[in-house]
């Protein structure tokens, strides 16, 4: 049976109202127990996990990878008033503001948060720590033992004359990476040393790209991808967890991992979730946020998307204990700080860098 015609001879001759045949069509219930998450390339979830949600929950997820969570997050804002989904996860601390300050969420506290480690925290209720983990050089050492030159131990280290055209980093303004890079200069020089590093680091021969992929899978000499394209830059802007996915992904598996951290260059960086403004679905949103600080998806998370855990009690993986320890000591910045100077730091850095 045509049950739109059939409903619309029941509206004309006045037996049934238009509310009465919307709520039963079948349409707008599928559409109702859908709930999209909003991301960067990068999310991953295992099937088996994401399914338990689905079936608890009584919701279908839809999830839209956005690129870079620099250009993701920029495109969420600029849709805030006709969102894309429901529930946006991937912005980070080197961004929050920016999100923040927009409008792009709405303010829900997540079942769980409680569980999150006090350092995550955030004041108010408009995002959820998710993860963490270090925005870290990476080096590719088969080339640095094939050349016989030492890997770099820090910033000052970039920019002598051994290491000239061997980095790429990703552009500042549209990577979060790319961002957090400069962020981490800007923490080791202060507000008047990082221009007159970087200065140094372009007359060194710094390549930047647009983003996270195409500077660690085509321009990175030491990524697996980079090897299929003959990339030539052996240091790449990545993280601290990316030794490890190169071990996991490996077939077959090496005994150590291809790629090496600099230490002395990492960031620490926060990625959060939020419940979107104007979400459709909000309900349903609610439901994903809680979802993700559950146990099963945080012990899930970090072979997925290779970053670690918020939520106390929470086990992290023995490949990311052996091959990407977390940084010891990163450079960090108060928040405040990213919110007062970033959008001048990125303009002063594109006309300093790409001009």
């Amino acid at each position: 049976m045509n049950t739109k015609k059939y409903c619309a001879v029941l509206v004309g001759l006045g037996l049934v109202t238009l509310s009465a045949c919307g709520s039963s069509d079948e349409g707008g219930k599928s559409e109702s127990k859908t709930v999209t998450l909003v991301s960067h390339n990068s999310w991953a979830v295992s099937k088996d996990v994401l399914a338990a949600f689905e079936k608890q929950s009584g919701y279908k997820v839809k999830v839209l990878e956005d690129g870079d969570a620099g250009q993701a997050v920029n495109k969420a804002i600029l849709t805030k008033d006709n969102p894309q989904g429901d529930v946006f996860f991937g912005v980070d601390n080197t961004l929050l503001s920016r999100a923040l300050d927009n409008g792009l969420f709405q303010s829900y506290e997540a079942k769980g948060a409680d569980t999150i480690k006090a350092g995550y925290r955030v004041d108010g209720d408009k995002v959820t720590p998710v993860d963490t983990g270090d925005i870290c050089l990476n080096y590719d050492k088969a080339w640095f033992s094939e050349h016989k030159l030492q890997p770099p131990t820090s910033y000052d280290d970039l920019i002598k004359p051994a290491y000239k055209n061997l980095l790429v980093t990703e552009n500042a303004s549209t990577s979060s990476p790319g961002l957090g890079f400069l962020l981490g200069t800007a923490a080791k020089y202060g507000d008047d040393g990082w221009e007159a590093y970087w200065t140094k680091l372009k007359a060194n021969g710094v390549k930047v790209v647009d983003g996270w992929e195409q500077a660690y899978n085509e321009e990175f000499s030491g990524s697996a991808g980079g090897k299929k394209a003959k990339a030539d830059r052996p240091l790449v802007v990545s993280y601290a967890s990316s030794p490890p996915a190169e071990v996991i992904y490996a077939d077959p598996k090496p005994s150590e991992a291809p790629t090496g951290v600099v230490e002395g260059t990492c960031f620490r960086q926060v990625e959060y979730a939020g419940l979107l403004s104007n979400a459709k679905n909000s309900e349903g949103g609610k439901a994903l946020i809680d979802f993700l600080l559950t146990k099963k998806f945080q012990e899930d998370m970090p072979l997925n998307m290779f970053v670690y855990p918020v939520v106390e009690g929470a086990a992290v993986p023995a490949e990311f204990t052996k091959y990407g320890p977390a940084a010891k000591d990163p450079e960090t910045m108060d928040p405040a700080k990213i919110a007062d100077n970033r959008d001048d730091w990125v303009k002063s850095w594109t006309s300093l860098v790409l001009k």
